[in-house]
């Protein structure tokens, strides 16, 4: 199922959407990146049979933190289920992409007019090699869950280097999701 432009959105939409402020449980701690410190980028909010991922990234300072890599701590995807809020969004940082956009789910066997910005299913397109991550909790090897495309928009777009792709997997038996990214 591909992910296509579907106009602005609602900043705590609970559609499919990149930017915006994350739905959360109560108690929810917003992350920080474990290289920098500062806090990360909400980046998208991704609702899938098992709940609700939400992915966020470091941006506080491009290209110094491994922000492209499942396990450095320079980003982070959760799996929510249950009740969800719109989080507080702390006052410094990175933290909100520009502007928020809906992803509409769109067959992919169809052609679609509007930009493609992901694919939800299916098998990771690298761009590089296969980096699936293995879940931090079991060590299975994680299932694919989405790809995000960089955008074409500045202020809408995701900061994956310059023609990039991040990829969202998860691991059902233990709740955790994780993100990478590829140029």
């Amino acid at each position: 199922m591909l992910l296509i432009h579907g106009g602005e959105a609602v900043a705590d939409a609970p559609e499919p959407r990149t930017g915006g402020v994350p739905l959360v449980p109560d108690g929810f701690v917003w992350p920080d990146c474990r290289e920098c410190g500062g806090p990360l980028q909400f980046l998208a909010h991704l609702p899938v049979d098992l709940g609700v991922i939400a992915v966020f990234f470091c941006q506080n300072d491009p290209g110094m933190c491994d922000d492209w890599d499942a396990t450095a701590g320079a980003n982070r995807a959760f799996v929510f289920t249950g009740r969800l809020a719109a989080a507080t969004v702390p006052a410094e940082g990175e933290t909100l992409l520009g502007a928020v956009t809906a992803l509409r789910p769109h067959p992919a066997d169809a052609p679609a007019a509007e930009p493609v910005l992901g694919r939800l299913g299916g098998e990771p397109d690298w761009l590089q090699g296969d980096e699936t991550p293995d879940c931090p909790s079991c060590t299975a090897r994680m299932t694919f869950t989405a790809e995000l495309e960089e955008g074409s928009d500045f202020a809408t777009s995701a900061n994956f280097g310059g023609g990039g792709r991040g990829y969202v997997f998860h691991c059902r038996p233990c709740g955790e999701a994780a993100f990478l990214w590829q140029r």
